[in-house]
């Protein structure tokens, strides 16, 4: 079932963007569907641990970044300390159970990559979060720090992006890493038409609860999902003074709520990237609270334009370099 346009003139077209859900089988909704049915859309111990190249990059690391972090091991056979290194990092991402994916690179087969991250010497490790590169250490560090750097890396991951890994299933197939959970039978139709039509008639609570009440049953429906989150964001700027919202905005730069506000305006008015953009500064010069809500509506508009969306990859990667 595709996601209706829900047809409100002077705003943009919200439901004709890429419904992105539909294709990046989030980790978060994995785990649920998994809770619910008892397996299915999970991936192999075997798919935690991969091989990349050059030509894999791009989606091996950078892409799957945006659903769980990937930790990259530069080594090279030569290398005595990688070989020393390399096998607690696999066993450590078996044993970190789908919150990191641990990437293999032979730096002798990919020197353009070890150029890339500036490599002076192996073995070295980094992480990608939301498409930024971290560096995490180099050498062959001890069992020790290598698992408090790793702790620290998934908490970040899970606070800051809401990146919560991937399920694992010690049966099921290798290759299954991009397999989107199933989503189960049920009389969803007749509860989607009924948002639709309660947009339609400019009742944005009746959507909401109508959305909420299809997730409340199945948690991965992407349709619900996209459409939840849309309503709400019309909800917000529903009852706004478009004027004096931006008038304030201008006016108080560090005024955290005027920023939302204005940030939600710059969305339904289809300046998605202005949107984006003011809610980066704000995370940029704020910290704490601030900082976590101006964080937290940013990956609230990003779950409204969809993750495929090159404006929302740019985003994170701006994000990440905001909060590190």
């Amino acid at each position: 079932m595709q996601p209706r346009n829900m047809s409100m003139s002077g705003v943009v077209d919200l439901a004709a963007v890429k419904a992105a859900q539909e294709a990046k089988a989030k980790a978060e909704q994995a785990r649920a569907e998994t809770a619910r049915q008892g397996g299915g859309g999970a991936v192999s111990p075997a798919d935690l641990v991969i091989d990349v190249d050059e030509a894999g990059f791009e989606l091996d690391v950078l892409q799957r970044s945006t659903e769980v972090p990937v930790v990259i091991d530069f080594w090279a056979e030569w290398c005595q300390p990688c070989k020393q290194l390399s096998p607690v990092l696999e066993r450590l991402a078996v044993e970190y159970d789908g919150r990191f994916v641990l990437a293999k690179i032979d730096v002798d087969a990919n020197q353009m990559l070890m150029q890339q991250f500036g490599i002076q010497g192996i073995p070295a490790v980094f992480a990608v979060v939301a498409g930024q590169a971290l560096p995490l250490f180099q050498g062959a560090a001890p069992e020790e720090q290598i698992r408090a750097t790793l702790d620290q890396l998934v908490q970040v991951a899970e606070q800051r992006f809401g990146l919560t890994g991937l399920t694992v299933d010690p049966d099921a197939e290798p290759g299954g890493a991009q397999a989107t959970p199933q989503v189960p039978a049920g009389p969803y139709d007749a509860l989607l038409e009924a948002a639709v039509q309660a947009l339609d008639a400019g009742d944005l609570g009746g959507a909401v609860q109508a959305y909420k009440n299809v997730l409340s049953d199945d948690p991965g429906n992407t349709e619900a999902k996209l459409g939840l989150a849309q309503a709400e964001l019309l909800q917000r700027v529903r009852d706004l003074d478009p004027q004096q919202v931006r008038k304030e905005a201008a006016e108080k730069p560090g005024d955290v709520p005027a920023q939302i506000a204005a940030a939600d305006l710059d969305l339904v008015g289809g300046h998605v990237e202005d949107a984006f953009g003011r809610l980066i500064d704000t995370v940029r010069r704020t910290a704490g609270d601030d900082r976590d809500a101006a964080r937290l509506r940013l990956l609230e508009l990003f779950e409204v334009v969809g993750a495929d969306d090159p404006r929302v990859t740019a985003a994170r990667r701006a994000l990440a370099r905001a909060l590190f």
